[in-house]
């Protein structure tokens, strides 16, 4: 494998499809939108009601993408993480943003009632980040926060320059 796997992970509306695209765009690694590529093939297992979305087939998604992440150089962009092989990645990223900012966020997604209240309270108790901590080695989850435009090139610069040396030390 000569480039690396990152996942990019985090609730809904900590800016990880805005820093996906440019990161893609920035290291010339592929970008997956897994929501995106669920609704594109269909990968779905019902419908939530309650939530008002699809329900996720997570063994096709993985099947779907598993030769892709074989051969490396993969940006994967999704609001969960336990449901990809630990193999895939050299790096997981925790997106974090301000209960506020993110509430302001998701409403403006038009996120309502349950929906809108169980996203905050998985930023308020960590869910995401303490999945990842038990789904891959904990040398590899870092948490960064994104709330501002400056921390979001902060984070593109960071993820860039490792991304680099990573190419460097493997090849």
């Amino acid at each position: 494998m000569k480039r690396p796997n990152i996942l990019l992970t985090g609730t809904p509306g900590v800016g990880k499809s805005t820093l996906g695209k440019e990161l893609s765009t920035r290291t010339g690694l592929s970008y997956v939108n897994v929501g995106e590529l669920a609704q594109e093939g269909q990968l779905y297992d019902g419908y939530d009601e309650e939530y008002q979305c699809p329900i996720l087939d997570e063994d096709r998604v993985v099947d779907e993408l598993d030769e892709k992440m074989e051969e490396g150089g993969v940006i994967v962009d999704y609001h969960g993480c336990d449901l990809f092989p630990e193999r895939w990645f050299h790096i997981v990223f925790v997106l974090r943003t301000d209960n506020t900012q993110l509430y302001t966020r998701l409403e403006s997604r038009g996120y309502t009632g349950k929906k809108l209240h169980d996203n905050v309270q998985c930023e308020i108790f960590q869910t995401i980040y303490e999945e990842a901590m038990e789904a891959y080695r904990e040398e590899i989850v870092h948490q960064l926060p994104n709330n501002t435009p400056e921390e979001l090139e902060q984070n593109l610069e960071q993820i860039t320059q490792w991304t680099e040396q990573w190419i460097k030390d493997h090849n």
